[in-house]
């Protein structure tokens, strides 16, 4: 049986501008969920922000997921979960170049990837298991598009925030995202007085609080 939903609207575009500038692991400092924990980037360095364009399949069919690449639009990103199957790749170098030529921004896939040569030329970044030469096959046995799915342990909504970078990956929801940029940014430029300090001899104890309990 095959789900197909409706497309998510799209994050709105200040989100992505003001999360570009910051990092995913700053958002570590505030929260501990939400992470994709243990998937990798396939190059560094790696950032993209975008839509969650999510798929679920079985272990073995990949056909949702060549369906959804093609749904993809600027800005989306390709999220797939593979029902816990780490080995099996669903996303190889003509799926990866068929969402780039579509305009997404990246893809995280809960399993593994192939064509690890192929999918760097086409310069387009995937946070995924890593890499097998085991793949997927189209079989039409089923798979849902657009529905929530887990990914690592984070379960993400269609439409959801993809908040990626060479550390890994982070699922927000549009109504969180707003104004967290900023919040973000603030905390990455309060280090920069701290790195000068440092440089002059100062503590970094000091500056985390993490001298107050020391005895």
């Amino acid at each position: 049986m095959f789900v197909v939903n409706d497309m998510p609207e799209q994050i709105d575009g200040r989100i992505v501008t003001e999360l570009e500038k910051t990092c995913v692991s700053t958002l570590g400092h505030l929260r501990d969920h939400g992470f994709a924990l243990g998937l990798q980037p396939n190059r560094r360095p790696l950032k993209f922000v975008g839509t969650a364009v999510t798929v679920r399949i079985p272990h073995l069919d990949s056909t949702a997921v060549h369906m959804a690449v093609d749904m993809l639009r600027p800005g989306d990103v390709l999220v797939v979960d593979q029902s816990g199957d780490r080995q099996r790749s669903c996303f190889g170098g003509l799926v990866s170049y068929t969402a780039k030529a579509r305009g997404a921004v990246g893809a995280v896939i809960d399993g593994s990837i192939n064509d690890h040569d192929e999918t760097l030329a086409y310069d387009f970044p995937v946070i995924s298991r890593g890499f097998s030469p085991l793949t997927t096959r189209i079989g039409g046995i089923e798979g849902a598009i657009n529905v929530p799915v887990t990914i690592a342990g984070a379960v993400v909504h269609p439409g959801d925030v993809v908040f990626a970078d060479s550390d890994g990956a982070a699922f927000l929801s549009p109504e969180e995202a707003v104004g967290l940029g900023d919040l973000l940014k603030a905390k990455e430029d309060a280090e920069i007085p701290a790195r000068e300090s440092i440089s002059a001899g100062g503590s970094l104890a000091e500056f985390s609080g993490a001298a107050a309990y020391l005895p």
